[in-house]
């Protein structure tokens, strides 16, 4: 399979990708989100002598 061919970021300042703002400088790059705590979490049952 062949590579993709990179695309050039936009010249628009009002492009709608963050990584063509990034590219040309108008925009900051966004933070990395942090990992979750506890991806496992019980799930949030209501108690059993309400109606649901």
């Amino acid at each position: 399979m062949e590579d993709p061919i990179p695309l050039e970021p936009r010249e628009d300042p009002g492009a709608a990708d963050i990584k063509s703002l990034v590219q040309m400088g108008e925009a900051e790059p966004p933070p990395v989100p942090a990992p979750a705590d506890n991806p496992f979490l019980a799930p949030d049952w209501p108690p059993e002598d309400q109606p649901a």
